[in-house]
């Protein structure tokens, strides 16, 4: 007596587009996506749902203006550097601190 072993198959981001395009964009049905790939349609739907509550990132990387994302560069390099210079600032004040203490200035 053989033994039917329940593995789930991984399907690639792409592969699942594939499958959903094939109902949205050829028309098929449903139940016949599914029945050719081997899916439950709960899990068609889910898919369709992640894809369509998803699809707008596609657009807004794409278009993404350079000058934008040029801009988003630079202002993280200039809190990277306001970061360095509060840290130094932090440690000059720390020795200001010590050294007044030590000449009796506190």
């Amino acid at each position: 007596m053989s033994q039917k072993t329940n593995r789930r198959r991984q399907y690639t981001a792409s592969q699942k587009v594939a499958i959903l395009r094939s109902h949205l964009l050829e028309g098929r049905p449903v139940s016949d996506v599914c029945d050719e790939h081997g899916i439950n349609p709960k899990l068609f739907f889910r898919w369709q749902k992640e894809f369509f509550e998803s699809g707008h990132l596609v657009f807004e990387r794409r278009g993404a203006d350079p000058a934008a994302r040029r801009a988003e560069k630079r202002v993280e390099v200039l809190e990277r550097k306001i970061r360095q210079k509060d840290e130094v600032l932090g440690e000059v004040m720390a020795e200001y601190v010590a050294v007044k203490k030590t000449l009796g200035g506190v």
